[in-house]
């Protein structure tokens, strides 16, 4: 089961034309939006526009917004009226992959989990390779992850991993002690699920 590379991250989505002098609003989508006021090029492409790769923009300047929070506004080079800026709409601020702020060990982005294959594990200890029984305690294909939700703003706790199985969605919580193994490169997700796990997502 092969996973196509990821080659762009998302770091925000055009909402609207702000003002009439070519700015327009976006969602910012990137726990780290300071660095787009850096920025001096951004790609823009539009979702499920398959086949078609995102074109880069000269930015002329990019400032978060203090009226709505979460939101930035993005001024592209070449876009000075309202009609023009409304050629943007809905479409995506990307960069490539190789350009994403590097998180440090045991941190992840959530694009990189979203997708990722998971995998059960058994907590019983491995049965020597020489015994037919042996595929037993092997890893069993479970689901893919779908979504990560947070327990909310200010709030502290663990993010929750929503896997799509055969049997539904199952809550996985993002814990060291559930999530033994995560190897993004072969997006893939290792876990070691506590008892009655299943039966608590199944009283949710």
């Amino acid at each position: 089961m092969s996973v196509e590379p990821q080659r762009w991250v998302m770091v925000a989505r055009i909402l609207r034309p702000r003002g009439n002098k070519g700015e327009v609003a976006a969602e910012l989508l990137t726990d780290f939006p300071e660095r787009l006021t850096r920025l001096t090029e951004i790609f823009l492409g539009a979702s499920g526009a398959a086949g078609a790769e995102p074109r880069l923009t000269a930015l002329k300047s990019c400032w978060l917004s203090q009226n709505h929070k979460g939101q930035a506004v993005f001024h592209f080079e070449g876009c000075n009226s309202i009609s023009e800026a409304e050629k943007f709409r809905g479409l995506d601020v990307l960069l490539p992959i190789e350009k994403r702020v590097a998180l440090s060990a045991g941190q992840y982005f959530v694009d990189d989990l979203i997708g990722c294959l998971v995998f059960e594990n058994s907590a019983e200890p491995p049965m020597v390779s020489s015994s037919p029984c042996s595929l037993s305690g092997a890893p069993s294909f479970l689901g893919v992850v779908k979504d990560v939700q947070f327990t909310g703003e200010g709030v502290a706790g663990t993010p929750i991993l929503a896997v799509d199985t055969s049997a539904g969605e199952l809550l996985v919580p993002l814990a060291e002690d559930i999530c033994a193994g995560i190897d993004i490169r072969a997006r893939r997700i290792d876990v070691l699920l506590p008892d009655g796990l299943r039966d608590l997502n199944q009283n949710t």
